[in-house]
């Protein structure tokens, strides 16, 4: 059975008024608001289960460290987080016992992280919630492969506007 979603409201399309504008602000409002209910979704698996140890932020961190051995930098320029977020988070999960860290032999400044035995739990989870949805998004959430394959494309040119943006101060 599909559920109904609330959409963004429209906005009326004043006259001058590029007609992508109202457009380009919901996509705007919708990438933002996607990104906090992914964590919202994250956030209840994890209360389902009864894991009040970890946050949401955090799990999707360790999700995306993965079998990976990176340093926070590296996370950063992979573009998952931002700097103070990332580095916060890391010294958390350090203490808590989920990611391991290690100076680097090369540059002693470096630190390298990677998962511990309760970081790889968590990034099973989320895998696992991944893949549950993954099973009936097309059932339950009405999105087909070829609309994932648009949607994917068309986010992949709008990164692609942004960061043009920075790179060449357009």
């Amino acid at each position: 059975m599909m559920k109904t979603v609330a959409t963004v409201e429209s906005v009326d399309l004043v006259p001058g008024q590029a007609p992508v504008q109202p457009l380009y602000l919901e996509a705007l409002t919708l990438v933002e608001r996607l990104h906090r209910r992914l964590l919202d979704v994250i956030k209840d698996e994890f209360d389902r289960r009864g894991r009040a140890d970890i946050n949401s932020v955090q799990a999707l961190l360790l999700y995306n460290i993965g079998d990976k051995e990176l340093t926070a930098g590296e996370l950063r320029t992979r573009g998952y987080y931002l700097g103070s977020n990332v580095s916060y988070n890391l010294k958390k999960l350090v203490e808590l016992g989920f990611l391991d860290h290690q100076r680097s032999r090369v540059d002693r400044r470096s630190v390298r992280i990677r998962l511990t035995s309760q970081g790889q739990e968590i990034r099973h989870i989320v895998d696992a919630l991944y893949q549950k949805h993954v099973k009936t998004v097309e059932q339950v959430g009405g999105i087909s492969n070829e609309e994932f394959a648009t949607l994917n494309k068309s986010l992949h040119r709008l990164e692609r506007f942004w960061t043009d943006q920075i790179l060449y101060r357009l």
